[in-house]
């Protein structure tokens, strides 16, 4: 991918997500083109053939996610992009492909809601419609890039823990970040290990052979055997016992359930990525993520350079919810402002329970970005 001769190109976002995913080792993508994530698509399906991947245009969103997890259940590492009206489309396949631990990438990129609302106007108006697609409430890793550079670097961290967990996991990007092109210096891109899911074989059977969905403790992650291999894979979203067999209520399908969130909780401290911009004696802390962290960094800049002292924190995870750092990143602090381009601040509503004691003050907007100004104004 960095050759010698050229280490620096102007990339977009969108196109750091598709060569994010191809340096992680994406096998399969399929997409339906739609403002802004259409860039995904574009490079994907452009690139990933040239590696010897398969890249479909599929008839729509639905097809699109499917396909992928198709393709998932044959042991291929996949990926898909879209837009709000899309991801809307995908959620019941989301929910198979949890139900049926097949590991997936999904790359949202946010523009502005509800239904089709504006195609070519930002917004980070999807926090809670991707994180709470699911019945049950279960936990999908969610990573928000701010800058073309995390993009690249996002992207590679949620094939990583798609692989590990075996599990959904969602690339949360914005209009502005996905279409804005920067200058990249590739040999300063950082990338997660590039991995695989560990399979299973005759060796690492439980003492009875084959389960499609066998663990010992809650948090094990099932090795995997692909459908159509060696062994008898049974992968149904109908609630199932370690074997994949139909069950309603039985103490093992329960187990099965449970287990589901707890691969996922059991990680969350490892699952947890924050850039933090210290100060000593910080008074105020300023959390933000995707384009408007990029807005607070200016927001700070101006804020000390009239004697304010401010930490900042550009939460990279959202979720699940890095409640350990947050908590230390408020750590002497008396007010923590949470900035973030939705209506109602979302992202604020599901952590301001981390800050006990703290005033926590909200700035939002809707239908526009955020100004340095507007959070100057609430410090």
């Amino acid at each position: 991918m960095i050759t010698a001769e050229s280490k620096i190109k102007i990339r977009t976002g969108n196109q750091m997500i598709a060569e994010g995913a191809l340096h992680a080792g994406c096998q399969f993508f399929a997409g339906y083109p739609i403002t802004p994530a259409s860039g995904i698509y574009k490079s994907m399906i452009e690139e990933l053939p040239k590696r010897r991947g398969v890249a479909i245009s599929a008839p729509d969103e639905i097809s699109a996610l499917a396909y992928c997890v198709g393709a998932s259940a044959r042991g291929a590492k996949t990926m898909t992009a879209t837009s709000g009206p899309g991801w809307s489309l995908m959620i019941e396949t989301v929910q198979y492909a949890l139900m049926t631990e097949l590991p997936v990438v999904i790359a949202v990129v946010q523009r502005l809601g509800p239904s089709t609302g504006g195609a070519t106007q930002g917004a980070q108006g999807d926090v809670l419609l991707t994180e709470y697609c699911t019945s049950g409430g279960y936990t999908i890793p969610v990573f928000a890039p701010s800058t073309p550079q995390e993009c690249f670097e996002l992207t590679t961290a949620a094939f990583f823990w798609s692989e590990k967990l075996r599990t959904p996991v969602i690339v949360l990007s914005d209009k502005e970040v996905g279409m804005m092109s920067e200058d990249i210096a590739y040999d300063e891109l950082k990338s997660f290990s590039i991995n695989k899911r560990k399979e299973f074989s005759d060796e690492a059977a439980n003492g009875h052979g084959h389960w499609t969905y066998d663990f010992v403790r809650m948090e094990d992650v099932p090795l995997f055997s692909p459908v159509g291999g060696k062994w008898k894979v049974t992968m149904t979203g109908s609630a199932h016992d370690k074997r994949g067999a139909l069950q309603k209520n039985s103490t093992e399908t329960l187990e099965v359930l449970a287990h589901l969130q707890e691969k996922i909780s059991a990680n969350r401290d490892e699952l947890a990525y924050i850039d933090i911009d210290d100060q000593a004696d910080a008074e105020i802390l300023l959390i933000s993520f995707g384009i408007t962290a990029r807005t607070s960094r200016e927001a700070v800049r101006i804020a000390r350079s009239h004697g304010k002292k401010i930490r900042f924190a550009n939460v990279q995870s959202l979720f699940p919810i890095p409640e350990k750092k947050l908590t230390e990143t408020a750590r002497n602090v008396h007010t923590v402002i949470v900035a973030e381009e939705n209506m109602t601040g979302q992202y604020r509503s599901v952590i301001q329970h981390v800050f006990k004691n703290k005033n926590i003050i909200g700035v939002n907007s809707l239908g526009k970005m955020i100004t340095p100004r507007d959070i100057l104004n609430v410090m």
